[in-house]
């Protein structure tokens, strides 16, 4: 995959970044630390510059985050967690339960999710999901979307310029991050669930 991504970009230039950044917001499970750091990697020593690489992966990231807002607030919670726990769910490697954390995660931080979690590898992509659901105003959306997506990008693409050839260098570093954060997460997603569970529970019982 890694191979055929660089490929596109090579033979693409901006075009291909932000087709492949559109897919990877799509399909979460397509790296986009590949294409950031080879994008920034190609700003030294070819005619690419970092800001229209920057431009045209943030646009892409725009492009995939509305793609899944629309089918968040066209499916719906239920519908959702039916198509992810079908074949479709199998091929893009999504669960059921992202729809859960997700929707766990917007509903407590609101529009504080959309931004943060745009540099948050897979919720990233499926923040957007949550925020359709809820019908979140569109254009504050887009905004936080853009600003969030700008942050991640910029820094990747910059590392990729830094390193130059040796882009390849920084990959273990950026998946270390990503299961770190991923993991945090979880463990915040899980303990929110916890607290509104037994503050329920205290409620019922107080009564």
């Amino acid at each position: 995959m890694q191979d055929t991504m660089i490929q596109i970009i090579n033979t693409y230039g901006y075009l291909g970044i932000f087709l492949l950044i559109f897919v990877e917001n799509v399909f979460p499970p397509i790296p986009s630390e590949v294409i950031l750091l080879f994008g920034g990697a190609l700003t030294i020593g070819t005619a690419m510059n970092k800001t229209m690489v920057i431009v045209s992966a943030t646009l892409g990231s725009l492009a995939g985050a509305v793609a899944l807002y629309l089918l968040g607030k066209i499916l719906k919670t239920e519908r959702l967690k039916k198509l992810f726990a079908g074949h479709f769910g199998r091929i893009l490697h999504l669960k059921p339960e992202y729809v859960d954390k997700a929707s766990t995660w917007f509903c407590r931080f609101q529009n504080k999710a959309v931004l943060i979690c745009r540099c948050i590898p897979l919720i990233r992509s499926l923040i957007s999901i949550p925020a359709g659901i809820n019908e979140m105003n569109i254009p504050l959306f887009l905004l936080l979307t853009a600003i969030g997506s700008a942050v991640w990008n910029t820094i990747l693409v910059v590392a990729g310029a830094f390193l130059g050839s040796a882009w390849e260098t920084a990959l273990p570093f950026v998946n270390k991050y990503s299961e770190i954060i991923v993991t945090i997460f979880c463990l915040a997603s899980i303990t929110y669930v916890l607290y509104k569970l037994r503050k329920r529970r205290l409620r019922n019982n107080s009564k």
